[in-house]
C-alpha cells in the first residue's frame, strides 16, 4: 500500500492474473501440491499491497484469509492467502478435490487503512472496517456490509463482534479504521 493516496485501479490484465493466481494457489493447496509457479506477472503485482482471498464452494463461504499490512509483493500475498483460505481457515473444513468443481474465487486488494475520527465518515459499500481494543481486533471487508444489507451502525457492531468485543465497543474507546478495497471476482464464464 502506498503512502500518499490510493493506487489507480488494476488493469484488466492485472485483474485476470490475480484471479488466476488465487485459483491456482487454492487448487494446489486443496490438492496437496506445492505452490504453483505463476510465471511472468504484470509489474504492478510486484508492488507490496495487502489483500484478502475469499473462497466459496457452491456459493457458500468456505475460507477467507488476508493480510492488511503490505509486506510482500501483491502477487505473493494473494498466493499465500489463497492457499491458506483453502486449507487453514479455522472456521471451515479444508477445501478438498471434490469441492474444486464448484469453487468460486474473490480477491480484495486493500488500500492502506485510515483512522476514523467520526463514524459519519464511514460509507457502507465503499469502506471495510477494522475495530481494535487492546489485543482484540476484528476486520470486515466492504462487501460484507452490502451482502447483509447492514446500516453503518450494524456494520460497526458486527466488526466489534468479529473482534470478540461488545457490539457497542466502537462507542466506548475502540479504535476504528476504514479502508477501501478493489474487489475482483471470477465470473462463471471466466473460469478455466
Amino acid at each position: 500500500m502506498t503512502k500518499g493516496g490510493p493506487r489507480p485501479p488494476l488493469l484488466a490484465e492485472e485483474r485476470r492474473a490475480l484471479l488466476a493466481l488465487a485459483r491456482s494457489a487454492a487448487v494446489a493447496a486443496a490438492s496437496n501440491l506445492g505452490a504453483p509457479d505463476p510465471g511472468p506477472l504484470p509489474d504492478r503485482l510486484a508492488a507490496p499491497q495487502g489483500a484478502f482471498v475469499t473462497l466459496r464452494v457452491g456459493g457458500q463461504l468456505r475460507g477467507c484469509i488476508g493480510i492488511v499490512e503490505a509486506r510482500e509483493p501483491l502477487s505473493r500475498t494473494v498466493g499465500h492467502c489463497a492457499a491458506a483460505a483453502a486449507t487453514q481457515d479455522p472456521r471451515f473444513p479444508p477445501i478438498g478435490r471434490a469441492d474444486l468443481a464448484d469453487l468460486g474465487v474473490e480477491v480484495s486488494v486493500l488500500e492502506e487503512p485510515r483512522q476514523v475520527r467520526d463514524v459519519v465518515e464511514i460509507v457502507v459499500g465503499r469502506d471495510g472496517l477494522i475495530v481494535s481494543l487492546g489485543r482484540l481486533q476484528g476486520l470486515l471487508l466492504p462487501q460484507v456490509a452490502v451482502e447483509h444489507d447492514w446500516s453503518r451502525e450494524e456494520f460497526l457492531e458486527q466488526t466489534c463482534r468479529k473482534a470478540g468485543l461488545d457490539p457497542d465497543a466502537w462507542r466506548h474507546g475502540a479504535r476504528i479504521e476504514a479502508f477501501n478495497a478493489e474487489v475482483l471476482e471470477e465470473r462463471p464464464d471466466e473460469r478455466p
